[in-house]
């Protein structure tokens, strides 16, 4: 059984971590395993936070890099990846989310943590491990990409 601690950041961050590790791996299967070793580590620590703040930090930092670590895992780079079928009813929805599987996953985890969890650049480069320069480059790259591919679509 789920400590309280553990079962109240699943239930309150859970859809957080989950939607991260979406957006960085494209995959649903890989981000359930994401998810369920980021708060497998979560239990085990046990960290003490300062702030409500600095825990979702923490949550999204190893929901990064253990994203990261299973994008350059050996089995991952054997694999051959099984397409998801995304349910989408409206059309502008569903070309932002075929352009946003197009970007590499470097783009994707900026575009996900600025504009889907509110994050600034410098908090980005924080929990990616990314200097604050380098995320406002890819965050604009990652917009004339998607300005492109949408282009394209309509």
């Amino acid at each position: 059984m789920l400590q309280t601690d553990t079962a109240d950041a699943v239930s309150r961050y859970g859809p957080m971590v989950y939607r991260l590790a979406c957006a960085m791996l494209r995959s649903r299967h890989d981000a359930d395993d994401v998810f369920q070793e980021v708060f497998l580590r979560y239990h085990r620590a046990a960290p003490a936070f300062a702030s409500e703040e600095h825990r979702k930090a923490w949550l999204l930092k190893v929901t990064a890099n253990c994203a990261k670590s299973l994008r350059a895992s050996p089995w991952r780079q054997r694999a051959v990846p099984l397409e998801d079928v995304y349910a989408c009813t409206d059309p502008a929805e569903s070309a932002v989310d075929s352009a946003m599987a197009q970007l590499p996953g470097k783009y994707r985890a900026v575009v996900h943590l600025y504009y889907y969890e509110g994050y600034r650049t410098e908090e980005i480069a924080q929990i990616l491990g990314r200097s604050p320069s380098t995320v406002r480059a890819q965050l604009t790259r990652a917009r004339q990409k998607l300005k492109e591919l949408l282009k394209e679509e309509f």
